[in-house]
């Protein structure tokens, strides 16, 4: 077995998944998705940090459930299309993430932990994901 690189440093990285239903209809989209109808979006929230509070942890799994929570409250059971960020762009599964990305990032983001990355599953085999580039 080799040593480990005295110089490199790990990183930690927790998940919490939640959930939220909602409608929306894509424009300009060539498909079946250009009419209106549902899914049951599972959303997978990333951070990733370098180091861990005095107790051991990253952040609180508690504090972004929360977080997490108060933002989906914006879009769930709705109609996302009338939602101000979908205005000029399409309710996709991509902006979906994106939206949420950014949102959690003003909410959570230290200089020691940080959103890393946001899946919205809007089935069990097709999600999209936005994340931080490196």
């Amino acid at each position: 077995m080799g040593t480990r690189d005295s110089g490199q440093q790990g990183i930690y990285e927790l998940k919490i998944i939640s959930d939220f239903s909602a409608a929306h209809q894509l424009r300009n989209f060539r498909g079946r998705c250009e009419n209106l109808h549902g899914h049951n979006w599972k959303i997978e929230v990333v951070l990733r940090g370098i180091q861990l509070e005095a107790s051991g942890v990253l952040i609180d799994f508690g504090e972004v459930k929360l977080a997490t929570r108060n933002l989906l409250a914006e879009l769930d059971h709705g109609y996302l299309n009338d939602h101000p960020f979908f205005q000029d762009q399409n309710p996709s599964s991509e902006n979906i993430a994106r939206f949420l990305f950014e949102g959690l990032s003003s909410r959570l983001d230290t200089e020691t932990h940080w959103v890393h990355s946001v899946s919205a599953w809007e089935s069990t085999d097709a999600c999209a994901t936005y994340m931080r580039t490196p």
